[in-house]
């Protein structure tokens, strides 16, 4: 069994230890030593990384109560060496995984939340409830989480005697067996708990609910704490400025000018749209009256326009109407016809050129690939009109 530095001092940064074991695996070893203030994966947290002498520390699991630490270079097996951890990246990870807590701990007490699910990421972590949970709710839950940090209460980790624990009124994601290590923040939550964490809850910094949306019946939120939320609320300051200079407008008029522009745009879109269906009409009218079977290809081609210019070559023509738009052997495809039905010609012109689709019996629509003068000797020999 490893001893677990890191579960009675979150701070350890620096520790020397003995090496049990190491074997390779593939290109890298794993180590296992009689202690270690390395942190593996867990919980929702990530593992931590950093050094073991010489050696670099990609990962650390933990298997039958050992702490395997997978490392770029074998150690000597009773060898004496010195660990170090990558304390910026475990210092984030405790401002995130405490502010998780009361987080949950404050959506549990107002709102019956349970936490279900619960990532831990480089930028944000996410965390998963049971229940549905508005924007007031949610706004409730910041502000009170907020109020936690600054009021720098104490945060505590023990493992309380089993006669404590059973009267103990705790939330837990899992049923648990032996020994439970319980993380208190005074007034706010009370968790069983593996994790790393900090000593004060000042030491957050910040909590920020980044985003929340509708999961499988209940809300999954993002959020950031200190360094995290900072780094977060930066980017965003970022992108808002980026946009008040596209827009040319202050920061507080972003909102109505993006609505100005979005209501412009969907009326040029009416206006474009109205404008491609008259030029798709006159060139319908330039094929000749019951003319037979017409196969055309033209440009920049939307599916809506396709479709509207094979009805209109169909009624036109009298015969089977195929429109094909793309370019370098690939072609979107609609194909019409009155009077007749026009899956047959879809099915074969699928078989025919590796293509997929189909539809009603006016209307066919799909994709195909080959080349523009196969694919019209196919349209001549396939889709011959009614005697």
């Amino acid at each position: 069994m490893t001893e677990k530095l890191y579960d009675s001092n979150a701070y350890l940064k620096i520790f020397a230890a003995h090496v049990v074991g190491c074997r390779r695996q593939g290109k890298t070893f794993a180590v296992t030593l009689d202690r270690t203030a390395f942190y593996p994966e867990g919980g929702g947290q990530p593992a931590d990384t950093g050094v073991l002498n010489l050696a670099n520390v990609l990962d650390v699991q933990e298997s039958g109560g050992e702490i395997v630490h997978r490392t770029d270079r074998p150690l000597p097996e009773g060898a004496l060496v010195f660990g170090g951890i990558d304390w910026t990246r475990r210092f984030r990870r405790m401002q995130q995984h405490t502010g998780e807590h009361i987080v949950s701990g404050v959506a549990h007490r107002l709102f019956g939340a349970e936490n279900v699910g619960f990532h831990m990421g480089e930028a944000f972590l996410t965390v998963d409830w049971n229940v549905p949970i508005g924007p007031d709710g949610l706004a409730a839950v910041e502000r009170l989480a907020n109020e936690a940090v600054y009021r720098d209460l104490p945060v505590r980790a023990e493992y309380p005697e089993p006669d404590v624990l059973k009267r103990l009124r705790y939330r837990s994601k899992k049923e648990l067996t032996g020994p439970v290590r319980i993380v208190t923040v005074p007034g706010y939550d009370v968790c069983a708990c593996c994790g790393t964490h900090v000593a004060r809850t000042g030491e957050i910094g910040a909590v920020k609910l980044l985003s929340a949306q509708n999961y499988k019946g209940g809300t999954r939120i993002t959020m950031a704490c200190g360094a995290q939320a900072m780094e977060a609320f930066g980017e965003r300051l970022r992108i808002t400025d980026a946009l008040s200079n596209l827009l040319s407008a202050k920061t507080e008029k972003i909102e109505p000018a993006a609505e100005h522009i979005l209501t412009e745009n969907e009326e040029l879109k009416r206006q474009v749209s109205a404008l491609r269906g008259r030029i798709l009409e006159m060139k319908a009218a330039a094929v000749p009256e019951n003319g037979g079977n017409a196969c055309v290809f033209e440009e920049g081609l939307s599916p809506d326009d396709l479709r509207r210019f094979a009805l209109l070559l169909a009624g036109r023509c009298g015969g089977t109407a195929a429109v094909f738009s793309g370019e370098n052997g690939r072609y979107r495809y609609a194909a019409a016809a009155k009077n007749r039905d026009v899956r047959p010609f879809g099915k074969a012109l699928n078989a025919a050129f590796s293509g997929r689709g189909g539809g009603s019996a006016e209307l066919v629509q799909g994709s195909v690939k080959g080349e523009e003068k196969a694919v019209r000797a196919f349209c001549r020999q396939a889709a011959r009109p009614d005697p």
